[in-house]
């Protein structure tokens, strides 16, 4: 992060160390609060309008009124990558609850924050989608619509940093979620997908699925590349037998993966399929979006 990037942090733009929000805000204190990641691609935002509306869509799942429209917070987005020059990166837009008491009770937050970060990113190395991801599967579960519904992109990830912390301590980048009946709900940070004999197949958000943008990207390219796509509950051994296996991400993009649990995915190579999205996706993120 470089040192003269410039934070929006309600209504102004602050040096990075000067963008402080309170001790007292609810985003902090309980994860009270929503966010979206956004990624910019040669001056396109990827699919602004789509992140503007599920952010939409969690704030009023929390009961957090948010007082800007859809458009001034897309102008926000867009003047935060001019300010920074940044025209290939990663935005991090958050609403916080705001300032509060101490107790759990929202009322007594009288306003939102709104808070912009826009920046360089590289989850992966390169090598990873070139050569494929190694995964597992980890014991934490992934929180179900019963507890927190997991359209819900909120500020508290615990649930998903839980599975992170195991699968680095097991000496791997990502692992594998499952649901309370078992089956496959998404990775800690991104959305699975696999291939059977020609048909895509990806869990339904109803498995605790994140209804991920660049997931729904790979659905409208299946569809373009006339490639049949199935959205139905999965297990390890869907995974485990699969021909193909790729994760979906707003930082990871498409990603391959060629094992899981020690089982090698196909021939332990990313597949033709997956490179097939893979080169789509790299020319839709060009163009599908709003240019700054």
């Amino acid at each position: 992060m470089s040192d003269s990037l410039k934070i929006y942090l309600d209504g102004e733009f602050v040096p990075k160390s000067e963008a402080k929000i309170s001790v007292f805000d609810h985003g902090l204190l309980y994860g009270d609060g929503v966010f979206e990641g956004i990624r910019v691609y040669g001056g396109c935002v990827f699919k602004l309008e789509e992140h503007l509306e599920r952010l939409e869509y969690s704030a009023k799942a929390l009961i957090l009124k948010m007082p800007w429209s859809r458009q001034e917070i897309a102008e926000v987005v867009c003047d935060t990558c001019r300010v920074n020059d940044i025209r290939d990166g990663y935005i991090r837009l958050l609403v916080t609850r705001g300032v509060g008491s101490l107790g759990l009770s929202p009322r007594t937050c009288e306003k939102p924050s709104l808070i912009v970060i826009a920046d360089k990113i590289q989850l992966y190395p390169e090598k990873y989608y070139t050569e494929g991801l190694k995964i597992i599967t980890v014991p934490t579960r992934r929180s179900g619509p019963a507890m927190l519904p997991p359209m819900i992109k909120s500020l508290n990830y615990v649930n998903n940093i839980l599975a992170k912390i195991e699968a680095q301590h097991a000496g791997y980048e990502e692992a594998i979620m499952l649901d309370d009946a078992g089956y496959v709900a998404e990775c800690t940070g991104d959305n699975v997908f696999i291939v059977h004999k020609g048909t895509v197949y990806t869990p339904p958000p109803s498995t605790g699925a994140l209804k991920g943008i660049t997931r729904a990207a790979v659905l409208e390219i299946a569809e373009a590349l006339e490639i049949p796509l199935k959205e139905q509950p999965l297990t390890r051994y869907d995974i485990w037998v699969a021909e193909e296996c790729f994760l979906t991400g707003t930082a990871a993009e498409v990603i391959p993966v060629v094992e899981v649990d020690a089982r090698p995915i196909g021939d332990s190579k990313p597949g033709e399929i997956t490179n097939k999205f893979l080169e789509k996706f790299h020319d839709v993120v060009l163009k599908d979006g709003t240019m700054l």
